[in-house]
């Protein structure tokens, strides 16, 4: 039986057969539109550029001789984009791959490219890495001031933005703060999403205890990482004013894939991250 949400038909939250012959069907889009409508962002004058970074770990399909290839491949979702896609779908399309033939390297990214933008209702790019030594990530320490070693007693879990009242004092800087304490629940399932946070700004000094309460209070709130993200922007943006304010998320993977929702009112890509230029 599958599930409705707000009267569309969706996988989410049921157990699911893998397919694994190329079913691009399997994808699922959601709106953008639903979500920033109800945070006061206007669909059609964002006040942020950026993309959801995926990362897949588990991308395998046949070669034309019937031999496995193994990779690891980044896809990039633009914010500008109509329609996120649903995390669980693009897991299962992606295993559709995993049984089926593909002659060349370029032609599993321009099927992935025309199926995700298809989905996305956006221009999605896609890169691939057929040797993972050569895939450019590693883990390593967030940049910039780590805000997780205030010492503070936490006793209230709910969401709560106005953490962010009068979180500014009069000096103007400019500075990276990042925390490992992100942690949301997913929408539907209610599973946790585990995330760190960059957050690049120049404007007035923003309180780190506060600002720390306000990421400790997204613990128990249930909503998609890029939608979080997009708080993140619209909240520090509302209550701290910065001239320039770029918000970052690196979530664990699960299921192979991890989401990284990047956006910014001035930089095109994350300057603390090595991101690959597509």
């Amino acid at each position: 039986m599958l599930m409705k949400i707000k009267g569309e038909i969706t996988l989410l939250g049921n157990t699911t057969e893998y397919i694994q012959q190329y079913t691009p069907e399997l994808l699922e889009a959601l709106p953008r539109s639903r979500n920033r409508s109800s945070i006061g962002i206007e669909p059609d004058s964002l006040p942020f550029s950026g993309f959801d970074l995926w990362t897949g770990f588990e991308l395998s399909w046949l070669n034309k001789k019937g031999k496995p290839v193994v990779a690891i491949a980044e896809f990039v979702i633009p914010a500008t984009s109509r329609n996120m896609i649903e995390s669980k779908s693009f897991k299962l399309y992606l295993n559709s791959f995993n049984q089926s033939k593909f002659s060349t390297t370029e032609e599993v990214i321009s099927t992935l490219v025309k199926d995700l933008s298809r989905a996305a209702d956006g221009d999605v790019k896609v890169k691939i890495f057929t040797e993972p030594d050569l895939y450019p990530q590693t883990i390593a320490t967030l940049p910039g001031n780590c805000i997780d070693q205030l010492d503070i007693s936490v006793d209230n879990y709910d969401f709560n933005p106005e953490y962010l009242i009068d979180a500014t004092d009069t000096e103007n800087v400019s500075e990276t703060l990042s925390s490992n304490l992100l942690k949301s629940n997913c929408l539907v399932t209610n599973q946790p999403d585990w995330g760190s946070v960059i957050i690049t700004y120049e404007g007035k000094k923003i309180n780190q205890e506060k600002l720390l309460r306000y990421i400790i209070s997204f613990r128990m709130h249930n909503e998609f990482h890029e939608q979080c993200v997009e708080r993140i922007f619209n909240d520090i943006s509302r209550y701290c004013s910065p001239a320039k304010l770029s918000v970052f998320a690196r979530y664990t993977r699960r299921g192979g894939l991890d989401i990284n929702p990047f956006r910014s009112n001035y930089e095109k890509y994350p300057t603390v991250h090595r991101l690959v230029r597509q």
